[in-house]
């Protein structure tokens, strides 16, 4: 089996904290996590800085890293100005993130959801023609904050309309780290059909403690793309008591026991864990990095 794991750290890892890393840091952590094996790295977010100061000069960090051969940068957008910006850059990969849920849309976009769906498909033949990866990113797909349950045979016509509109990958977001195995697979089951053969996967949250099992659902139901963030950072800001995502390096112990081959480096996962403890000690949510790896 074949998985490509994305590590959206330096993203979605960030953007929740109350220390606002630099722009020289935030190259660190790109740059590490690349070197530890990551083929995929959600490296920025183009956003308004006074809504999210801590995705500040996006740009910036882009321009200050050098050649990373074999890892596939991603920005995550939300509209299309987001969009331009990301295409004037290196990103190889646009994120669009589009919301399952109203409310959480409009606090995020300032839009309802057919809004960013719309919006979604004016944006994919911009990002066809520069020659990028469009990612379908399904926000608050197995619950919302302000409504509750989500129906996943909503989630199923936003993958639905995604994908026709352009979409090369489809990921499905527990942006609030709500979902329990049944979820993961009974949202899947809605959205089987309109999946068809593409390739699609989770973005998970830890919130509950219910992520790694969640992970595995998933795989056991076809996903190839797993984001998770380096130390288990992470949390929407416009979510209420947001925590962080599933850990790269729990994940990449999980599925290197389970049989499945990362290519990562656990003893770089692991000093760039520490790297960020000495910066923000009580954020690191991850275990591997405290019990160590077991077995040969």
């Amino acid at each position: 089996m074949t998985v490509t794991l994305c590590d959206v750290g330096p993203r979605d890892g960030l953007q929740n904290l109350a220390r606002i890393f630099s722009v020289q840091e935030r190259a660190h952590i790109v740059t590490e996590l690349a070197a530890a094996g990551l083929r995929q790295i959600e490296a920025v977010s183009m956003v308004h800085p006074a809504r999210v100061p801590q995705m500040a000069d996006a740009e910036a960090l882009l321009d200050s890293l050098p050649a990373l051969t074999g890892t596939t940068l991603s920005a995550l957008v939300l509209n299309r100005k987001g969009t331009e910006r990301a295409l004037a850059t290196r990103a190889a990969e646009i994120r669009f993130a589009v919301v399952a849920s109203d409310t959480f849309c409009q606090r995020n976009q300032n839009m309802d959801s057919d809004d960013s769906i719309a919006a979604f498909a004016a944006i994919a033949p911009m990002v066809r023609d520069a020659g990028r990866s469009l990612t379908g990113i399904i926000a608050t797909a197995y619950g919302c904050p302000f409504e509750g349950e989500v129906a996943p045979s909503r989630i199923a016509r936003i993958a639905e309309a995604l994908l026709q509109a352009g979409a090369d990958q489809v990921v499905l977001a527990d942006t609030i780290g709500v979902a329990v195995p049944r979820d993961i697979a009974r949202v899947h089951d809605a959205c089987r059909r309109v999946l068809g053969a593409a390739p699609w996967g989770v973005h998970l949250h830890n919130t509950r403690n219910t992520g790694y099992a969640n992970l595995m659902t998933a795989l056991d139901r076809g996903a190839t793309i797993i984001d998770a963030s380096i130390g288990g950072l992470g949390g929407c800001p416009f979510a209420p008591r947001a925590t962080g995502n599933i850990a790269t390096e729990d994940v990449n112990y999980l599925l290197a026991r389970e049989g499945i081959e990362t290519g990562l480096d656990h003893d770089r996962l692991a000093a760039l864990v520490d790297w960020l403890a000495e910066r923000v000690p009580d954020k690191i949510t991850g275990q591997l990095a405290r019990a160590g790896w077991f077995g040969a």
